[in-house]
């Protein structure tokens, strides 16, 4: 079993603390994720790089995004065609993307980098329509 390290337990917490320290496990799980559901906080224990004296851990930057198309717009015919060239579907098939579009975003491209879905995103802009880098 792992060490038991010394927890100084301000005075005020005693007897909560001496009430979870008797639950079982399954009950303890239970009342973590009640927590987490009432506050809208995770218990999960941040990850602390070694050798950071302190400093914030560095977020690791996300590198695989997807584009979704949002809105169409004005120029439907536009951005039928940047769907076309940036997907090599049908234009039958681009135009039901681009409708079905009107009621609820459509994935146009899934896992490209940051600079690729930046210029997806530019290229949808110009032909009017609206698209979310995620």
């Amino acid at each position: 079993m792992a060490e038991e390290k010394e927890i100084n337990v301000p005075a005020k917490f005693e007897k909560l603390v001496g009430e979870i320290e008797k639950m079982p496990i399954v009950e303890l799980a239970e009342l973590v994720k009640v927590l987490e559901d009432k506050f809208g906080v995770s218990a999960a224990a941040p990850v602390v790089v070694e050798g950071s004296a302190g400093a914030a851990a560095p977020v690791e930057e996300k590198t695989s995004f997807n584009v979704e198309l949002k809105e169409v717009g004005a120029q439907k015919i536009e951005v039928i065609k940047v769907v076309r060239d940036l997907t090599a579907k049908g234009l039958k098939e681009s135009k039901d993307l681009v409708d079905a579009a009107a009621t609820a975003p459509q994935l146009i491209k899934e896992g490209v980098k940051k600079e690729e879905a930046e210029e997806i995103k530019k290229k949808f802009e110009t032909a009017g329509a609206k698209v979310e880098i995620k």
